[in-house]
């Protein structure tokens, strides 16, 4: 068995955990880094081929990984702050309706088409050795969504269904889905970068969010 896939959106992402790991020693620690592309549908089936591959070549992975930068909610995650997840969420699958919005789980659709479900827990393990290694992160529910909040009027909306949601992102729940598929472990890892909210260039502190994630990379030997 081989270590940890750790799977990025973009190869920025992918350089700054790697420098986070350039003093890492020895087979049995093995981190392997990959981008894999912006959104769900690439990301999870970018992830599902890297973990097949490595299934059919006889060097399993161990576990998964999702890590990069996100959107943090206001009053929850701090710009520069690292996240976990305790659960990576597919927060606008499912219908809209007059009265909101309905989850995938709520549609009436027979269990064996939902897979893992709308949302997918951490590993426990992995989850724990994370936090014991980055104490001072903040840990909550990552969403996943195919497009990024903007308004006041969607970023409370979230937030309100979503209460214990700290971040957002594009990837996580779909890598995620793959590593469950391949019953493997999975924790999420970010970085924030800008608030959540009205769309405001100003805000944003990208080089701080990278930093964070190089530090945080660590945790990840």
């Amino acid at each position: 068995m081989t270590g940890l896939l750790v799977v990025t959106a973009v190869p920025a992402e992918a350089d700054a955990v790697r420098a986070g790991l350039t003093d890492l020693r020895g087979t049995d620690a093995t981190v392997t880094v990959a981008p894999v592309g912006v959104g769900s549908a690439v990301a999870g089936a970018a992830t599902a081929r890297l973990l097949a591959l490595a299934e059919a070549a006889g060097r399993p992975y161990r576990a998964v990984v999702s890590a990069g930068i996100a959107g943090g909610f206001v009053g929850r995650a701090p710009v520069g702050g690292t996240v976990l997840a305790t659960r990576s969420v597919a927060a606008d699958l499912g219908a809209e309706s007059p009265t909101g919005f309905i989850p995938l789980e709520d549609l009436g659709m027979p269990p064996e088409l939902l897979g893992g479900g709308s949302v997918i827990p951490a590993d426990p393990g992995l989850l724990g050795a994370l936090r014991t290694a980055l104490p001072e992160a903040t840990v909550g529910a990552v969403l996943t969504v195919s497009t990024v909040t903007g308004t006041a009027a969607s970023t409370a909306a979230l937030a309100d269904r979503h209460p214990d949601a700290v971040a957002e992102a594009m990837e996580g729940y779909a890598v995620a889905v793959a590593a469950a598929q391949a019953g493997l472990p999975f924790a999420e890892l970010r970085t924030i970068s800008n608030p959540i909210g009205p769309r405001d260039r100003s805000s944003w502190r990208m080089r701080e969010a990278f930093a964070a994630l190089t530090s945080a990379a660590a945790a990840l030997r």
